[in-house]
């Protein structure tokens, strides 16, 4: 099942022909930066997976909590975060889940770097929550 997205002004168009490998909301720093300030609801896929169907993507890097790189990769147009490159991890890419044409789908498994949530910022209850991405240390998505 192919998921499709894209940004808000339609100069960039994507597919993703595989199934998530996970999905989570971010409340790492960066991502609030991204969000505007909340977290940051995203899922993690294949990046073989990924093709850009139509547009190019600026990217902007910038050093982790951990140390490694992370590469925000948004329309040059219209500013819309799509997706983000992990440098830990190339195998994979993170989709930015409010550029999916249909993010109503979008069911997070779990709340990561919550000691850096803001207090207005009210998380989903009913899923875990971590102080710190996966081991404690980790990439910001």
């Amino acid at each position: 099942m192919a998921v499709i997205g894209g940004c808000m002004c339609g100069a960039v168009r994507y597919q993703v022909d595989a199934e998530p490998v996970t999905a989570f909301v971010c409340h790492c720093r960066a991502c609030q930066y991204v969000s505007g300030g909340a977290g940051v609801n995203v899922l993690i896929v294949p990046r073989d997976s990924v093709r850009l169907t139509r547009g190019e993507l600026r990217t902007y890097w910038s050093v982790s909590d951990s140390g490694a790189q992370v590469g925000r990769r948004f329309c040059e147009v219209c500013g819309t975060p799509i997706l983000s490159d992990l440098e830990s991890q190339p195998d994979l890419l993170v989709v930015k889940a409010g550029s999916l044409d249909d993010p109503s789908g979008f069911k997070p498994t779990a709340n990561l770097w919550t000691d850096r949530a803001q207090p207005f910022h009210r998380m989903d209850a009913d899923i875990p929550s971590f102080p710190q991405g996966p081991g404690g240390a980790g990439e910001t998505a």
